[in-house]
């Protein structure tokens, strides 16, 4: 998002699959794990490692719950001594809705989720942009080029003469800001919706189908009818289910069960890019 990357989880392999898809980390600085279970976790390691291999300098901030430091700092001590760079780690409580991190272009917040162990989503949302300039009517009235970063923003330009030019004459509208979401694991549970209603993409766990509707309560997942419910419930402009449980070798049952229910559904393959 705007030249900035972020991660959510990391599993074990997760840098080999970066290296396939030819993905750079210089920009990445920010990972949130959504909870303690080991493919959500064990990648984080080794990524750490390998960062200070190739003389890392810019430090790396971790959002987790707070047993994540206790479990991977003397990894780090042992592992990882002398890195060239600062492991951060910021301090999420996953059973509220917060705001846990902003810059100039993001806010990012937890979303209490409903699993074995405690468990948060996170909701990114993309900070308004400028307007854009019509380079005709700048060019028009004379504004000087000082005043463009102000009239970007939304203010209006009065000229020599008093006279009041408004913004609309000089700009356009910025795009709409992004709203993701990210929810996995979890078992269904329509107290999210609030938190993600109308999101640009929601991507929500369907580890099951639902002829295993017990097995998903009883493990606290979600079948694919469950994950499309939720979408069509909080009015999502595009759904991608994904943490699939590994007995379907084929997932197109998945996703017809979905689409059943909320036909803007995709369905999450590895190595894939998606349109937010």
């Amino acid at each position: 998002m705007r030249d900035k990357q972020f991660m959510i989880d990391c599993g074990e392999g997760t840098q080999i699959r970066m290296r396939q898809m030819g993905i750079r980390t210089n920009r990445l600085g920010h990972i949130f794990i959504s909870h303690l279970h080991g493919d959500h976790v064990f990648g984080l390691i080794g990524l750490i490692s390998s960062f200070g291999m190739l003389n890392r300098t810019a430090d790396l901030h971790i959002h987790a719950a707070a047993d994540l430091e206790k479990i991977l700092q003397p990894q780090l001590d042992f592992f990882c001594e002398g890195i060239p760079f600062k492991v951060i780690f910021q301090i999420i409580n996953p059973k509220v809705y917060d705001k846990i991190f902003e810059d100039r272009s993001v806010s990012v917040y937890s979303i209490p989720l409903k699993h074995r162990v405690p468990t948060c989503g996170f909701l990114f949302e993309e900070k308004p942009r400028d307007r854009h300039i019509i380079r005709e009517m700048i060019d028009f009235y004379k504004i000087p080029t000082w005043r463009i970063p102000k009239i970007k923003q939304g203010e209006d330009f009065i000229n020599e003469e008093g006279e009041l030019i408004k913004n609309e004459l000089l700009t356009t509208p910025p795009e709409p800001p992004k709203r993701y979401a990210y929810c996995s694991d979890t078992a269904y549970s329509e107290k999210i919706i609030p938190f993600i209603e109308g999101v640009d993409c929601l991507y929500h766990e369907a580890t099951f189908m639902n002829d295993e509707l017990k097995r998903s309560k009883d493990t606290q997942h979600s079948t694919a009818e469950q994950a499309a419910t939720i979408g069509l419930k909080a009015n999502v402009k595009k759904l991608i289910i994904g943490h699939y449980s590994a007995r379907y070798v084929n997932k197109n049952g998945l996703l017809q069960e979905a689409k059943s229910v909320f036909d803007k559904t995709i369905l999450g393959e590895d190595m894939t890019v998606y349109e937010i």
